[in-house]
């Protein structure tokens, strides 16, 4: 499940979202949202896309029976990601020519070649659409390292993290990725680094940080071992922004070399049961980043009950953290939550891909 590139979110919960916007609607939004993100390859396909709906044609033949939640869902992105993978699996060969993450380097009118795909892989689109929208966002590392390190500086403890909405389980590996900024030096160094990432000072990262655990849970986990998992997550991202593909094909390298545990199961009841216990000697992290509006209410609310239980029953040698990295308007908010003493703390801003990263605690 982890992350989208969505133009929805809630910062604070999963709760009413709109469920019968037109597709229309949904789809400039998210022209608009990919727009400033800087993908402008998308821009102008989902303005394409938004005018065959206009028309009735096929894409409005297979967008529409997703109206019903389609904003928090990003069915957009579904329809994008299923194209991209035909692209990416050699069989577009006129739309591969526009797209930079299939080799592509033309700058022309990529309309006509996508319409085609559209046209010719119909069926498998509309079967493409039942997969969620999982980028697995390796970015977001650095938006959430500063927050692991006071997690870990304020309890003293080597942490036990738990990522609701794990996908391929990348943002587990945060601690094998290496982060440089000035002098700063922190993480290891297996093959990805994030160089600058923060807009304003660094946060401080010179504390000795040690994952005594990591798991996670996703509704529908990818194994990025496979083929198969691969070729979902590089579909998923935009296929003009090369930085990303090279960020998520290095963190796939280091996810195949550092297993982690992840679970296929709903985040209310994996959260109560991972907190059911007390772990002395350990901080217990549980995290997420822009994953909320995918979250049923019922499994959100079962969530944040077992999280608060968890806190209320806290002690100095078995500390809680709930770490969120949510939209926020323009941009997502990093915010920490901490038992015992039950404080609440905005420690950053970042873009919804990661850097940049405003620290400001």
């Amino acid at each position: 499940m982890s992350g989208t590139d969505g133009p929805t979110g809630d910062a604070g919960a999963a709760s009413d979202r709109p469920r019968d916007m037109p597709i229309v609607d949904v789809v400039e939004l998210q022209q608009t949202a990919c727009a400033l993100a800087g993908s402008e390859l998308y821009g102008v396909i989902l303005e394409a896309m938004a005018d065959d709906i206009r028309s009735g044609g096929p894409c409005a033949d297979i967008l529409g029976p997703w109206t019903a939640n389609a904003l928090a869902d990003a069915i957009p992105l579904r329809f994008l990601a299923a194209a991209h993978r035909i692209v990416l699996d050699g069989r577009a060969p006129d739309l591969a020519r526009f797209y930079p993450s299939a080799g592509g380097a033309e700058t022309g009118d990529p309309v006509p070649a996508f319409l085609d795909v559209v046209d010719t892989h119909r069926a498998e689109i509309v079967a493409g659409m039942h997969l969620g929208v999982q980028t697995n966002e390796v970015g977001r590392a650095a938006s959430l390292v500063g927050a692991f390190h006071v997690a870990a500086t304020r309890s003293g403890w080597p942490l036990r993290t738990l990522e609701v909405g794990a996908s391929g389980g990348l943002l587990l590996r945060w601690d094998k990725y290496r982060y440089e900024s000035g002098a700063l030096r922190w993480g290891a160094d297996e093959g990805l680094t994030f160089t600058d990432p923060w807009t304003t000072a660094p946060p401080s990262l010179s504390a000795s940080v040690t994952v005594a655990e990591r798991m996670g849970c996703d509704i529908n986990p990818i194994d990025v071992t496979t083929d198969a998992g691969v070729l979902a997550l590089r579909g998923f991202l935009w296929p003009d922004q090369l930085q990303r593909r090279a960020r998520l094909d290095a963190a796939i390298d280091i996810a195949r070399r550092f297993p982690a545990r992840i679970e296929q199961a709903d985040a209310g009841e994996w959260v109560e049961r991972q907190l059911a216990d007390e772990h002395h000697g350990s901080a217990t992290v549980v995290y997420h980043s822009i994953v909320l509006q995918y979250l049923p209410r019922e499994s959100f609310l079962r969530m944040r009950t077992a999280i608060e239980a968890a806190g209320a029953r806290a002690t100095p040698s078995a500390p809680v953290f709930w770490l969120r990295m949510e939209p926020a308007g323009d941009v997502a908010d990093v915010r920490l939550r901490s038992w015992p003493g039950d404080t609440d703390e905005l420690l950053a801003t970042t873009g919804y891909h990661g850097p940049p990263v405003t620290w400001l605690a």
